[in-house]
């Protein structure tokens, strides 16, 4: 729903891992490497061959939000940027007039399971920003707030601001071209998790016009009473726009608890012509979008390898174009 374009949730359990921070080979045998989105056994490779993941691929005219919160993400891209984060971290990357990079997923445990588990958000970009130079942002797990509010049951709800302020909770700022820097842009990215029999009152939107989508991932179902008075049921895996986004909404978990993701904006109100990794306003944007990817590669790739990963040893951290380094404080 405008301004977002979609929400991908990734929930991979992976088996032990070898020294090469992938599946042992053997369990490779049966599997389309290369793409192999099967979901056999609870995992799935994707495009990756050794390291599960997503090798270097372009973008452009939009931004990937990605919360992990299990596992890592190892980043790489065409501008010699790099990172690795995970366990709650979260990574905004504006591609701009575009950007080529690799995601991939090292197993670090040898000794046992490995859990990948997290939610990619494709945002959109007003086209007055679609050819902005590329950018990310690293928002650690550390830095990202969190409201625990706990109803008269005991039973609690604990929700991660990502973008939009809550109960007086303000998150670290996007990147400064994202349409959720712009003042009057009312995005908000909440991820919630609610004990059986939880109960809270999500606040009002501040515009009117801002569309809100809940996405309920785990548990459930989970009972949505507007201010009307009006109340409906989102099952499990499902997702809903809610009707009154300008009024307070309560929402109520069952037996089973809840994990939730709201997605709110005002809507860009532009049109939208997609292919694959490209998002523009129009056809003629998308084939230039093409051509310009033939031709310039988007800087080139500066690695050794299509998947890059940064071995076993390395913790968090971000290394961007201009040098900066940033390591989380644990």
């Amino acid at each position: 729903m405008d301004p977002f374009l979609f929400c991908a949730h990734h929930d991979d359990h992976y088996p032990a891992a070898t020294d090469r921070l992938g599946p042992e080979p053997g369990l490779l045998r049966n599997r389309s490497l290369g793409q192999d989105f099967s979901g056999a056994e609870g995992w799935s490779m994707y495009h990756g061959q050794v390291v599960p993941g997503f090798p270097q691929h372009p973008h452009r005219g939009f931004e990937t939000i990605s919360f992990v919160r299990r596992g890592y993400i190892d980043h790489s891209d065409s501008l010699g940027a790099t990172a690795r984060f995970g366990r709650g971290d979260v990574q905004w990357m504006t591609a701009g007039s575009g950007i080529v990079h690799s995601e991939m997923f090292p197993l670090m445990n040898q000794e046992g399971p490995n859990h990948m588990q997290m939610f990619q958000i494709w945002l959109n970009l007003p086209a007055a920003e679609k050819m902005v130079d590329p950018h990310f942002s690293m928002l650690w797990n550390e830095d990202i707030p969190l409201l625990r509010a706990e109803g008269d049951n005991g039973a609690t709800t604990e929700i991660t601001v990502i973008a939009g302020s809550l109960a007086g909770l303000t998150p670290p700022s996007p990147p400064p071209h994202s349409w959720a820097s712009q003042a009057d842009s009312d995005v908000a990215i909440w991820h919630g998790r609610m004990d059986a029999g939880a109960s809270w009152v999500m606040p009002a939107a501040a515009n009117p016009d801002t569309v809100r989508t809940l996405y309920l991932f785990e548990g459930g179902p989970l009972s949505v009473t507007l201010a009307s008075g009006a109340t409906d049921t989102l099952a499990p895996t499902h997702g809903g726009v809610l009707a009154e986004a300008n009024t307070e909404v309560t929402i109520s978990a069952g037996d089973q608890g809840a994990t939730w993701m709201v997605l709110q904006g005002q809507p860009i109100g532009e049109p939208v012509a997609q292919y694959g990794p490209f998002v523009l306003n129009d056809q003629a944007g998308v084939e230039q979008a093409f051509a310009d990817y033939q031709r310039t590669r988007f800087g080139g790739w500066p690695w050794a390898s299509d998947d890059p990963n940064h071995g076993a040893d390395r913790g968090r951290f971000a290394r961007h174009v201009d040098g900066r380094v940033e390591e989380p404080s644990r």
